[in-house]
C-alpha cells in the first residue's frame, strides 16, 4: 500500500474520572467538529479508549478539544501513534 493511502491513527487512554461524566458523549459531539473517524468506549479498568484516524492535524486538533472541554476529569493521556490504511467510517461510540 502507498503512503498517499495511508492516514494517521492515534489510540489514546484517558485516565482519571472519565467515566459517568459524559466524557463518550462529549468525544462524538467534538468529532463532528473535525474531519475524523474512529470511536470512543470504556474501558473496564476504568480508562476511556479513543481511536481515531486522519489527518495528522485534525486528530490532534480533535485530541486537543476533548483535553480542553474534559480537563477536570483528566488525570493522565497516554497516546500512541501510527499511519496505517483507513480503518474507520465515521465515529462512534462503543
Amino acid at each position: 500500500m502507498s503512503a498517499a493511502n495511508e492516514v494517521h491513527h492515534e489510540t489514546v487512554h484517558f485516565s482519571g474520572r472519565v467515566q459517568g461524566v459524559g466524557f463518550r458523549y462529549t468525544a462524538l459531539q467534538l468529532a463532528r467538529e473535525f474531519e475524523v473517524a474512529g470511536y470512543v468506549r470504556n474501558l473496564p479498568d476504568g480508562r476511556v479508549c479513543i481511536e481515531a484516524e486522519g489527518d495528522t492535524r485534525e486528530v490532534g486538533a480533535f485530541v486537543a478539544a476533548i483535553e480542553e472541554r474534559m480537563h477536570g476529569y483528566i488525570r493522565t493521556v497516554e497516546r500512541t501513534e501510527r499511519r496505517g490504511p483507513p480503518q474507520f467510517g465515521g465515529f462512534t461510540v462503543r
